[in-house]
């Protein structure tokens, strides 16, 4: 044993170590691939040996590798042996192989679960803290499932250096195990409250992880983190908390207000740029309304952009990594404190981009600071405040901040930052349909202005905008053509930027408008002559068919002119000149321009055989292009209906055989296989090399030529071969003269948009002089929008649309992804756990021996035991139906009314409700109070609305509990205030049996209704109190049409038995003094609702009335209607034909109407029993809240609520006094309850409760609407 020992320390000796590896692959350069192989194979070898030191350094050898590169994976069984070592120093090396290559798909992480346990549950803190670490890395759903009850436990370890670590892993085990968070939370939420801060914050960084993307999740927590925020010290903390309060304070309003102070304090008191930050970001979001905390922020936005030289404390980038862009902006010295200024820049600008959308005021008054951000080193700076820009346009300073971009555009640098200044010219003039723009010859001309620019990419922006304003203003019309002329007419300057989206794609709309209005032209024989120039045929190949086909426009209007004028010489000339260049498109690459121009030419050669027989066709060339184009509306084409039998799916031709059989060379459609071949050929770039003697002659031929050529500078015979040394003289340089077509345009000289500014400047200035010569006691109002005068208006048009096409919003909203963990997380924290929703524990089994082979001692021991339990039960049973007995006595009558809010605080146990018609035996009403008043801990939401109401104590809206430290028993406590109330319960009895009386007597008066649906309805409001005066008369029936001749009223039916049946009940009355006959009655079919027609009737058939109307009577009939949804109120169309019959003829007529079917036609008002009503509130299935509130108009609460029940069709579960529990229950099954209630000022306050939010909106909407 001992000689194996020494074997293996020699061995360890001579193998080489990490220092080794990493020397020799330096050592190695040249054969890199190759010494590695090498050390792969030595470290196999090791790997092999039983020493788990030798093993230990083989692993970190293949962690280095794996860092370079090298796949390890067939190595992770090796790696799981040292991390199972004993030795602390092997297992970090085990560990971090670990966390390095294992990844969630890696088979053997099923061996290490037990290995983990093992660790984490060691005394020595460090073995499970690098068990904590590794875990991080490589947790996978098993590992977090199996291993989760024993991090929890680390939770509430005595040494703060593993609870920290605990808990921060916490948050990898709920994204790969989501059900582990609501057994947790209560836990995690503790550790807020840790004393150590380093807990403290790994809690906080947590939560705020989680509540990221599902911040309602955590709005319960807000007064916690509140406390924190005012009692912390630490700026990462504080951060982390007021982000969290950013994303929460949307979502609950209150909460700002609650932060205005605290925030305020910091923003006025911290040094820390980052923290000054997120608190002017939290002010953002959740005070909008607040002025002065938004004036604050802009102007501390404000010092932190101006103050770029100052040295702020550090690490500052990482807490806005989220913020999606670039936050380490770099400038040119790269140094530290640089790169921080240039960040705390970026960032002051970005925070000032979202004051900008709510308060854009307040931003515009920093104006000369944004335009002097344009002028920063850093290009993200730029950008930035380019966006500002964007946004702190108005009427009054357009013009000036467009001519400073343009001006700016000269002397930058970089073509992709000037193409970005020119997009952003052209985003800011056009946003809001040119809301902004007054005068757009302006605009024009700094259209044509950017088309100076060199090298931009965005000529088809500049066309598209030059495209829109012509079409859209048609005042600006003759100015645009003008300006279009001039662009064909130097149309040389611009195509010499052939390429794709270059300059020279504002040839295509100069063409286009020139053509398309050229009755604006001055010369259209000129703008003819350049639009058939030679240089055209070297543009891309749809701006040349746009050339021609407008080149045919002009021609129309040029042959007009002519025949108009008498003008002969002139026809034959200009369509000699047409016949003359058309050829040279004919012999075009591009398809589209050759067939344009054969046509064309064709065209021309008919046109001009009628012009030889002096035959005139000048109007039926222009007939040829009469006429407007509009646009097409940008969804046109996904709203064009399929037409019927048409299937997109199906081959429009056979289908491929897979077989190869049939396969042969494919050849070329135009071009043999040959030519094809020699014309790649000769498109690949050939290097060609060159001998010394042919480089030699052809640098001769450039000296040559550079001597010959005046414009070259010329050295004298003593420069030849050396440096400059002396300044060349001027007067040497040879002048030459420059033929230039078009004037040489040179950055700095005024502008042809200059002029415009200028006027609006001097006549702001004369109306300025002209309000200050006024004199009035009223002080004068600041300029506003609507002072500068509009010279062009815009027409907005929506484009075309494809028949039946209607409009549509928004398509789609924002979710998150699929594949997003947190969209597992998105739990709700707030209701108390399930007795299933525990973490799971690792249990030995235990083997109990049968009852027969227990000893006869231990059967009587367990009897025993058996009987004393039994017993104790029993007792306690009597005790508790003596208490509810007295509590039944002295039980308030307030309470019943508040069934929808005590039930929040009842304990989660429930029995499923029974369907309507089910009769079962239940507990009485008096049990759901004495449950309301046991000492509950309250929900986090009321603990939260307690915090921000900022009230002394919680109260319970009508409902009685014990203070939170009240020690007396509840029951006592019913018992005294029984006794105080004994002459309020015998007037209230009374008054009960009085009620029941006049209900019995008024049951037996009425009659039954021959329906079920009927009398379910009416069920809601026959127990109403008969005292004071009777309710207003109510009809179901609504007028759904009318005319001369007919009138329609409607109302609906349903049956529980039939869930997605409808019945329409339309009353058919004639207001005609003749017959009316072959009445059709039809409603167009939608997606969720179609109407029941006869068999083999398609959708555009009407369903026939099996009536005739003689004059001045009615009738009635019934449709049946099939609905799928019932969530969302229903409008149809209809039509109704018929046929007037009078003595000489008879007329058929139509009448159009909207059927309107709302939510609550779908309701059954089903009776129900309080303690059933108050299982279903308390079950917690009816997860949907809403409220309402009506106005009474004076009437009594009595009237209100038979409104209520009547138009919505609900039924009385339970009234007193001013207060009353209604429930009703849809034909799909939904259960709704409502608590009608009436406030103080003659308003009733309405809240309900469903499992479908959708459907309770809706209907609380139409009972808001019906019973006001």
């Amino acid at each position: 044993m001992a000689l194996k020992k020494v074997k293996g320390s020699l061995e360890r000796v001579f193998d080489k170590n990490l220092h080794d590896l990493v020397r020799g692959i330096r050592n190695h350069k040249d054969d890199e691939a190759k010494f590695i192989a090498q050390c792969i194979d030595e470290i196999k070898q090791e790997l092999r040996q039983d020493n788990i030191a030798v093993k230990a350094n083989a692993v970190a050898k293949l962690t280095y590798l794996q860092m370079l590169g090298y796949d390890i994976s067939w190595a992770a069984f090796n790696v799981i042996e040292v991390m199972s070592s004993n030795k602390f120093t092997f297992k970090r090396i085990g560990y971090l192989a670990a966390s390095q290559s294992f990844h969630e798909e890696t088979e053997v992480l099923m061996l290490t679960t037990n290995m983990i346990r093992k660790d984490l549950s060691s005394q020595n803190q460090y073995d499970a803290a690098i068990a904590l670490n590794g875990l991080s890395c490589f947790m996978t759903p098993d590992l977090a499932r199996d291993l989760a009850n024993d991090v929890m436990t680390l939770m509430t370890s005595t040494r703060p250096y593993i609870r920290k670590r605990a808990v921060l892993i916490m948050y990898k085990i709920f994204l790969k195990f989501p059900e582990a968070l609501r057994p947790a939370f209560p836990r995690l939420k503790e550790k807020l409250e840790d004393p150590d801060p380093g807990v403290q914050s790994a809690a906080v960084n947590v939560i705020c992880e989680l509540a990221r993307k599902n911040p309602k999740n955590y709005l319960s927590l807000a007064p916690v983190f509140f406390k924190l925020m005012t009692s912390s010290t630490n700026n990462w903390v504080l951060i982390k908390i007021i982000k969290l309060f950013g994303a929460l304070t949307p979502l609950e309003p209150r909460l700002g207000k609650k932060l205005i102070e605290p925030l305020t304090n910091l923003i006025h008191s911290t040094s820390a740029m980052s923290l000054l930050y997120e608190c002017i970001n939290t002010v953002i979001a959740g005070m909008p309304n607040h002025n002065a905390s938004i004036q604050l922020c802009v102007q501390k936005l404000r010092i932190l952009i101006e103050d770029s030289d100052q040295n702020y404390e550090g690490t500052f980038q990482e807490s806005h990594a989220s913020d999606g862009q670039a936050q380490q902006s770099l400038v040119s010295d790269g140094s530290p404190s640089s790169q921080q200024s240039a960040s705390m820049k970026y960032l002051g600008l970005l925070a000032m981009s979202k004051i900008l959308k709510t308060h854009p005021k307040s931003v515009q008054a920093h104006k000369d600071l944004i335009l002097q951000c344009l002028d920063d080193k850093d290009e993200s700076i730029r950008l930035r405040a380019l966006d500002l820009l964007y946004g702190m346009v108005s009427k009054k300073n357009l013009m000036e901040i467009v001519r400073k971009l343009m001006v700016h555009m000269d002397k930058a640098e970089g073509s992709m930052y000037r193409d970005e200044l020119l997009s952003k010219i052209v985003q800011i003039c056009s946003q809001n349909n040119y809301q902004y723009i007054t005068n757009f010859e302006w605009y024009v001309s700094v259209l044509v202005e950017l088309t100076r620019v060199e090298g931009t990419r965005h000529g088809s922006v500049i066309a598209s905008q030059m495209l829109d304003v012509a079409i859209r203003v048609k005042a600006i019309r003759a100015f645009a053509v003008e300006q279009m002329a001039q662009l064909l007419e130097n149309s040389h300057t611009v195509a010499s930027s052939a390429q794709r989206n270059g300059i020279c794609e504002v040839l295509y709309a100069a063409a286009w408008i020139a053509g398309e209005f050229s009755e604006h032209l001055r010369d259209p024989r000129g703008t003819l002559d350049d639009m058939l120039r030679q240089k055209v045929t070297s543009l891309p190949g749809h701006i040349q068919a746009v050339f021609v086909q407008n080149i045919m426009k002009l021609y129309a209007a040029i042959l007009v002119k002519y025949e108009e004028d008498e003008d002969n010489d002139g026809i034959r000339e200009v369509s000699d000149l047409l016949v003359e260049k058309l050829p040279m498109f004919v012999q075009s690459g591009d398809l589209e321009v050759q067939e344009r121009a054969c046509c064309i030419l064709q065209l021309m050669k008919y046109v001009k055989k009628l012009q030889d027989k002096d035959v005139s066709c000048a109007d039926e060339v222009a007939a040829l292009f009469a006429g407007e184009l509009n646009p097409v509306a940008p969804k046109a084409q996904r709203k064009v209906a399929v037409p019927e039998g048409l299937d997109l799916d199906k081959w429009i031709n056979d289908p491929p055989s897979d077989s190869s059989d049939d396969e042969g060379p494919a050849n070329s459609l135009f071009i043999p296989d040959d030519s094809r071949m020699m014309n790649e050929s000769m498109t690949r770039p050939v290097v060609e090399e060159l001998s010394d003697d042919e480089l030699e002659r052809r640098r001769e031929a450039r000296r040559a030529e550079t001597q010959n050529n005046p414009h070259y500078l010329k050295l004298g015979a003593s420069a030849k071969g050396s440096k400059y040394q002396e300044v060349v003289n001027v007067e040497d340089i040879p002048v030459a003269n420059i033929d230039l077509s078009v004037p040489l345009y040179v950055p700095g000289t005024k502008r042809l948009s200059d002029k415009y500014l200028e006027a609006e400047r001097q006549a702001r200035k004369r109306d300025k002089k002209r309000r200050h010569g006024k004199k009035s006691k009223r002080r004068h109002k600041s300029e506003s929008e609507e002072d500068v005068p509009v010279v062009h208006k815009v027409d907005i048009m929506g484009g075309e649309m494809p028949e039946g096409a209607t409009e549509s919003g928004d398509e789609g909203n924002l979710e998150l992804d699929d594949n997003d963990p947190h969209k597992l997380l998105d739990i709700d924290l707030d209701r108390p756990l399930d007795a299933d929703e525990k973490l799971p524990v690792r249990t030995h089994r235990i083997v109990s021996p049968s009852s027969e082979d227990r000893p006869v001692e231990e059967k009587k021991k367990h009897h025993r035991k058996d009987k004393e339990k039994e017993k104790k039960r029993k007792e306690k049973e009597k005790k508790k139906s003596k208490k509810e007995k007295k509590r039944n006595k002295s039980g308030d009558d307030s309470a019943h009314p508040s069934l929808l809010i005590a039930t929040e605080l009842m304990s989660p146990g429930h029995e499923a409700i029974p369907s309507p018609g089910e009769e079962e035996e239940v507990a009485p009403p008096s049990a759901l109070v004495k449950k309301d008043t046991t000492p509950k801990k309250e929900e986090p939401k009321d603990d939260l609305d307690f915090w921000l109401s900022g009230q002394d104590a919680p109260v319970a809206v009508e409902v009685t509990a014990p203070e939170p430290g009240a020690a007396a028993d509840v029951d006592s406590d019913a018992e005294d205030t029984s006794r105080h109330k004994k002459k309020k319960e015998k007037k209230a009895k009374k008054e009960k049996k009085e009620k029941k009386e006049k209900k019995e007597k008024k049951k037996k008066s009425k009659v039954a209704d021959d329906e079920d649906v009927d009398s379910g309805r009416r069920d809601g409001f026959e127990e109403l109190d008969s005292d004071g005066p009777p309710p207003p008369p109510m009809s179901s029936y609504r007028l759904l049409a009318e005319d001369s001749n007919i009138k329609m009223t409607y109302e609906t039916r349903v049956q529980s038995q039939q869930g997605q049946q409808l019945i329409v009940s339309v009353i058919f009355t004639s207001l005609a003094e003749q017959h009316l006959k072959s009445l059709e009655f039809n409603v167009m079919d939608s997606l969720n609702t179609k109407m029941d027609r006869l068999p083999g009737a398609t959708t555009h058939d009407g369903v026939p009335v099996p009536f005739q109307l003689p004059p001045n009577s009615f009738n009635e009939g019934q449709f049946a209607f099939q609905v799928q949804s019932i969530n969302v109120a229903q409008k149809l169309r209809g039509t109704l034909t018929y046929t007037i019959k009078t003595e000489e003829s008879s007329t058929s007529e139509k009448l159009d109407f909207k059927l309107y079917l709302p939510c609550t036609a779908f309701l059954i008002a089903t009776p129900c029993s309080s303690d059933a009503f108050a299982r279903l509130l308390q079950g917690g299935e009816l997860s949907s809240k809403y409220s309402i509130k009506l106005s009474s108009g004076g009437a009594p609460f009595s009237h209100v609520l038979a409104k209520v029940c009547f138009y919505g069709h609900f039924a009385i579960v339970e009234q007193i006094d001013q207060s009353a529990s209604l429930y009703s229950c849809s034909t799909q099954g939904h259960h709704i309850c409502l608590l009608v209630k009436a406030n103080g000022g003659g308003d009733v306050s309405i809240d309900g409760k469903c499992a479908d939010g959708s459907l309770l909106s809706n209907v609380m909407e139409e009972i808001k609407v019906t019973a006001s």
